[in-house]
């Protein structure tokens, strides 16, 4: 649903009326749906209706109250402004406290009505928005390892699907925090080998002496330390995946013996002139060009080659703008179970800072970002939905706007006149008086010829 063009019931009674606020709502770009009466109205509304409910109170048959007691049944958060009368502020305040989005005394000016229904339009949106991304993040990440309806993830989970049963090796590019492991499980998943080990060892993470070791495994004795028989994680690997993230890192020894891994698929651990036959897929990730120039200062070419089969590249996530929300969301998810708290919502401000930050960290920033979120750590950075001053946001604030108006409009009604007035809305001078200078309102301007 986009800010503009939303669609607007309208529920009126007054036939003139109901003519002339649908052109005002079609000039402001809006999608007018009037309706002469409640029921009516009643059977355009559902679920997911995207727009909002502007409804008169006073109609014969079913009311406007009625109606928004009928809208909360469908929907709760369908946004329901009511038209009222100044004799109607008992009833309007009480639909704002059962969850009315506003109400509008009349005679109202147009303005008045297209800023209140453009508020409950984007507040609606929202709530779609919301209800949309956690029903496409609530898929577990089992059955959906790489979120993201960007055309990017799109062919990249295409690719994946296409190579996942093809016993070959994978080299993955991506910047840091990108996802690198997360592609790996998913060939590893989605492969005949997804019963078997998937076995990740960061090659940057171990110093040089450790390294080995781990790869290649070690025999008792095989050196100072070597108490018992290690497998590594390469024979640990058998039948399934080895993942080797940074691999850039890995000593240039290592990457000699590697190489000779890759090409007869046997292992020799440490301490042992026994060579072992492993079946193994290994998937490689760089968050470098391993094939650029300045990459063959550390990195062997010929092993470069050798995992160079598939090379699939991540892309970050500041060109996957689509995702990041629908990400953001399933982190906010994760992280609030986690937390025992309840999630808030995706609010204007915090979507636009969504779709705003550059994202240097990527995936794994979101991911954190969404952490302190969930834990109320973020609020007073990512502020509530801004908006106009004139429109009401609280009950009390709604009250105060409907009063003033109401005494605005009693007070035109009979020339600024206090007596008058006074009878109308059947109220003390003295409260009268302090109303006045509460809303800042002068009875002089009501005067004619003042």
């Amino acid at each position: 649903m986009t800010a503009a063009g939303f669609p607007v019931v309208f529920v009126d009674d007054d036939a003139d009326l109901r003519e002339a606020n649908a052109q005002s709502l079609l000039l402001a770009g809006l999608d007018p749906r009037p309706f002469a009466d409640a029921r009516s109205a009643l059977d355009a509304v559902d679920a997911g209706f995207e727009g909002v409910v502007v409804t008169d109170i006073r109609m014969p048959g079913m009311d406007g109250f009625d109606l928004f007691r009928a809208v909360q049944r469908i929907d709760a958060d369908l946004p329901v402004i009511l038209v009222t009368g100044h004799g109607d502020i008992a009833m309007a305040v009480e639909a704002l406290r059962e969850g009315a989005y506003d109400f509008i005394a009349k005679p109202y000016p147009v303005d008045r009505l297209l800023q209140s229904i453009a508020r409950a339009g984007e507040k609606r949106r929202l709530v779609l928005e919301n209800r949309r991304l956690r029903a496409l993040a609530s898929v577990g990440e089992s059955d959906l390892p790489l979120i993201g309806d960007s055309p990017a993830m799109s062919r990249l989970r295409r690719t994946l699907r296409q190579i996942a049963d093809a016993d070959v090796d994978v080299l993955v590019e991506g910047e840091t925090g990108s996802g690198k492991e997360v592609v790996a499980s998913a060939l590893h998943q989605w492969s005949r080998r997804g019963a078997r080990p998937f076995v990740a060892l960061n090659c940057g993470a171990l110093p040089e002496a450790v390294i080995e070791s781990e790869l290649f495994g070690h025999e008792a004795g095989a050196f100072t330390g070597a108490a018992k028989r290690r497998v590594g994680r390469i024979e640990h690997s058998g039948g399934g995946t080895l993942f080797l993230d940074e691999i850039e890192s890995m000593p240039p020894a290592l990457q000699v013996k590697l190489l000779r891994v890759l090409e007869t698929r046997e292992v020799e651990p440490l301490g042992t002139n026994e060579r072992r036959p492993v079946d193994l897929r290994v998937v490689a990730a760089a968050k470098v060009d391993l094939g650029s120039a300045e990459a063959r200062a550390y990195f062997r070419e010929d092993l470069f080659y050798r995992l160079n089969v598939v090379t699939v590249r991540i892309p970050p996530l500041r060109e996957r703008g689509p995702d990041i929300a629908l990400l953001f969301s399933y982190f906010l998810g994760r992280a609030a179970e986690r937390f025992r708290r309840e999630p808030p919502e995706l609010t204007a401000p915090l979507l636009h800072h969504l779709q705003t930050h550059d994202w240097p960290g990527n995936v794994r920033e979101l991911a954190h970002f969404a952490e302190r979120m969930a834990l109320g750590l973020e609020a007073e950075e990512i502020v509530a939905v801004g908006g106009d001053d004139d429109v009401p946001r609280s009950l009390r604030e709604r009250v105060e706007r409907f009063e003033a108006e109401t005494i605005r409009e009693v007070l035109g009604e009979n020339g600024g006149d206090v007596r008058r007035t006074l009878e109308v809305l059947s109220i003390p001078r003295k409260t009268f008086y302090d109303k006045l200078q509460r809303h800042r309102i002068s009875r002089r301007d009501f005067v004619p010829g003042s």
